[in-house]
């Protein structure tokens, strides 16, 4: 059966105190956003919605950065979920299969409980997610009868009995398309807050006879996020999650507390990662390789036996072959970099390719960019460059070639050829002695009028 995903993002998110709309606000390196979607999207979903209202522009680019298929409803006012899920209908209208409604500011919902949920929708006509509450607080409360859901309080309605239960709702539902839209028509807004609730559905389908049940998950997956210390409780609780993973997966974690992990990185077995490495979004690193401490990676590849670090930079674009070696103070930036290439050394590659087994000396600077355009730099296999070299682009360096330390390379240098760009050095005899007379006679002068 088809899946059809409404992400629910309209909020403001006014504790958060930020004019950035709440579900864009980061964990991981991704929008809270983001991370529904690709909660969702383990479902293979047909259909995505977002409805957005707060921050709509804004919101509509990260979700179609992340993934272009999705479709935008506005909710121009916010009335409450039932109202903001009912602005999807038009979209969704003639859908045939089910519609599981997410939050854009719960990251967390794992694939399994979700799978857990459209299972149990094969025989429940509503299915909703609850959670056994540490500290109920003012969640919805879920009243239970043996397996049947009979309806959902809101806090703000219950009595002392009701708040009393511990069984909360996290707000996910999910039903066939076309029930879920016929229950939402139904439902009023004669409550406490004057809004539409969705949780309204679950007594609505029991008065139509339709049956309705919930599915339990860890409440760790229901975080919310509507506060900054929540917003850093969410990046705590990924951070651990991740680096239990990695370690699980095979990797050496040698310090895991400082290890910071985006929320697509990817890291291959029998890697070792030390001390205070930071990873951004996009991230791939192959088996065996080793990060070494105090070096920041985003949006590279780095394949097997490849040595990073310490204190290496990795921009997006740096592709790194098997065995190569970056070393420390140095930084990569759309550059591929072949087997067996060493940049051990206070140096930037930037917009260039290496070939293999060349090594680029210390303080090496692909001078890439001329103020206005951005120029590539081409070096061969097999070539040594020196130390201090400055390389203008656009500007190829042939195979076995070679450049003297301090040179300025502005031509291109040919196959095997020994390249020298700097002035002539020039000898005086005696000049330093007195030159070092006449710069302390010069102090001598200036203390004693300073006296």
């Amino acid at each position: 059966m088809s899946t059809a995903l409404v992400i629910l993002a309209a909020g403001q998110g006014t504790r958060m105190n930020s004019d950035l709309p709440k579900v864009l606000h980061e964990v991981a390196g991704a929008p809270l956003l983001v991370h529904a979607m690709k909660a969702g999207a383990a479902l293979e979903p047909d259909r995505t919605v977002i409805v957005a209202g707060h921050g709509a522009e804004a919101v509509k680019k990260a979700a179609l950065a992340h993934d272009e298929s999705v479709e935008i409803a506005i909710q121009s006012e916010q009335k409450g979920t039932a109202h903001a899920v009912a602005q999807a209908a038009p979209l969704l209208a003639g859908h045939s299969g089910d519609t599981i409604v997410l939050y854009g500011d719960t990251p967390f919902i794992s694939t399994e409980t979700l799978e857990r949920m459209a299972k149990a929708r094969t025989r429940h006509d509503v299915v909703v997610l609850g959670f056994n509450a540490a500290d109920p607080a003012r969640y919805g409360r879920l009243v239970m009868d043996g397996e049947s859901l009979e309806r959902i309080v809101e806090f703000k309605d219950a009595d002392e009995a009701t708040r009393a239960i511990t069984l909360c709702n996290s707000g996910v539902i999910a039903a066939q398309t076309a029930t879920l839209f016929k229950l939402i028509d139904a439902v009023g807004n004669d409550n406490a807050s004057g809004e539409y609730y969705l949780t309204d559905i679950v007594g609505l389908a029991q008065a139509q006879g339709l049956s309705a049940t919930a599915i339990l998950c860890d409440e760790a997956e229901t975080l919310g996020i509507n506060s900054r210390s929540e917003l850093a409780l969410a990046e705590v609780a990924f951070q651990a999650r991740a680096r239990a993973a990695a370690l699980e997966d095979g990797v050496t974690l040698i310090a895991p507390d400082t290890v910071h992990f985006a929320h697509d990185t990817v890291i291959g077995r029998d890697t070792v990662i030390e001390q205070n490495v930071v990873f951004g979004p996009g991230v791939t690193i192959e088996s065996g390789a080793r990060i070494r401490a105090f070096s920041h990676l985003e949006g590279c590849h780095v394949s097997r036996g490849a040595v990073v670090g310490p204190y290496a930079r990795l921009r997006p674009g740096a592709e790194l072959a098997e065995d190569t070696r970056i070393g420390n103070f140095v930084e990569i930036k759309n550059a591929i970099i072949d087997e067996g290439a060493k940049v051990n050394h206070l140096s930037y590659i930037g917009d260039a390719h290496l070939g293999a087994a060349t090594n680029v000396g210390a303080g090496t600077i692909t001078c890439n960019y001329d103020g206005v355009m951005k120029h590539h730099t081409e070096i061969g296999r097999n070539v040594f460059i020196g130390s201090n070299t400055m390389l203008v682009a656009p500007v190829t360096i042939g195979d076995d070639a070679m450049t003297g330390s301090g040179s300025v390379i502005t031509r291109d240098v040919p196959e095997g050829a020994l390249a020298l760009a700097r002035s002539a050095q020039v000898d005086k005899p005696g000049m330093a002695r007195k030159m070092f007379e006449i710069l302390k006679a010069k102090k001598a002068k200036r203390d004693k009028g300073a006296e």
